[in-house]
């Protein structure tokens, strides 16, 4: 796979934190790397249930993956952009940094439902 968020230029003022945790950058950029493969994991489990699934929770996974696909949103844009070889913009890195956890912990909750 590619390397995703080499944030360069995205260091807070306070001289080379990244995220909301603190790290350093090559740990910032191993954290959100594994959270963009579990989100990718969670969609591609979603999109292979079958239609008539009957689970109990259906609605409730439905609408965890929703409030996923918002929360990982702007790691999506990034990873798109990356890959496509256009510009990334301190905005969206910025928009990474700020949004990894709850990515992650969207996607947990979804992982979550998948389990029950």
């Amino acid at each position: 796979m590619f390397m995703i968020v080499m944030l360069s230029g995205c260091a807070t003022p306070f001289g080379g934190i990244y995220g909301e945790n603190g790290q350093t950058r090559e740990e910032f950029t191993q954290y959100v790397e594994k959270v963009f493969r579990l989100q990718n994991s969670m969609t591609s489990e979603i999109m292979a249930l079958p239609e008539t699934d009957g689970a109990n929770n259906h609605d409730a996974l439905l609408q965890a993956d929703q409030l996923m696909q918002e929360a990982c949103g702007p790691l999506n844009e990034y990873v798109s952009r990356e890959s496509d070889g256009l510009n990334v913009g301190f905005s969206l890195s910025r928009r990474v940094q700020k949004s990894a956890i709850a990515c992650e912990q969207a996607a947990l909750k979804v992982q979550s439902l998948l389990q029950q």
